[in-house]
């Protein structure tokens, strides 16, 4: 396992060297020490980006080591890059660039295979929409179904159940947008009213609003009874 080094927020000094301030640092039994008192100091730094090209370096180095920083906002550490040995670094550079128009060819015709994929799952992430929901109008479920499915947003269509078209999700999905764009929900975030407040006290509308499109204009019931 990759030796983890820390990129330093606030100066510090090598408890062992007195160097400093550190850049970057290794805590061993929560002390800190700088990269030259533990066998790291000819590493080189490559940042993070270009995968071919970390997964060569690291494959091709004997000693590496990840590189982190925390994320105050996040409050965990998030990965920066690593440090390699420099040859490993100059090797991975060269094969890199023999194959650079292969790699990109190929990463052209994934994202053109990945684009139809998308269509065809946004396509039918609207089709069962209308499915569920008769009643809701057609460029809305389209609407939706574009909204919840977009490939890395993290939205309940790219989660697991939402890629499989379960029930749940969809409706998740719909009435999220029932909730943005048919309530005051944002407006009352925004006046500082509690999310799950601002949630329980427009439940009723908006469970009023699926529960419409639940129905389709063309339910033989209903137009029985209208009769």
């Amino acid at each position: 396992m990759p030796a983890q080094v820390i990129e330093v927020l606030k100066p510090i000094h090598c408890a062992l060297c007195h160097h400093g301030p550190l850049l970057r640092l290794v805590r061993e039994a929560g002390v800190p020490q700088c990269l030259d008192c533990t066998g790291l100091g000819h590493l080189v730094y490559l940042p993070r980006g270009d995968v071919a090209l970390t997964r060569r370096s690291r494959e091709g180095s004997s000693l590496c080591a990840v590189v982190l920083r925390f994320n105050r906002r996040r409050r965990r550490y998030e990965r920066q890059g690593l440090l390699v040995e420099a040859e490993a670094l100059q090797r991975a550079l060269t094969r890199c660039e023999a194959d650079a128009e292969a790699r990109a060819h190929r990463r052209s015709r994934d994202r053109a295979r990945r684009a139809a994929e998308d269509v065809r799952f946004t396509e039918a992430f609207a089709a069962e929409i209308q499915r569920l929901f008769p009643g809701i109008p057609p460029a809305r479920a389209r609407a939706v179904a574009a909204h919840t499915a977009l490939r890395g947003s993290g939205r309940v269509g790219r989660s697991a159940a939402g890629r499989a078209l379960d029930g749940g999700a969809v409706t998740a999905a719909v009435r999220a947008s029932v909730r943005h764009h048919d309530t005051e929900y944002d407006a009352l975030l925004l006046a500082g009213t509690p999310r799950l407040e601002a949630r329980a006290r427009l439940a009723p509308v908006i469970e009023a609003v699926l529960t419409a499109w639940r129905q389709s204009d063309q339910d033989p019931v209903a137009e029985r009874d209208r009769r």
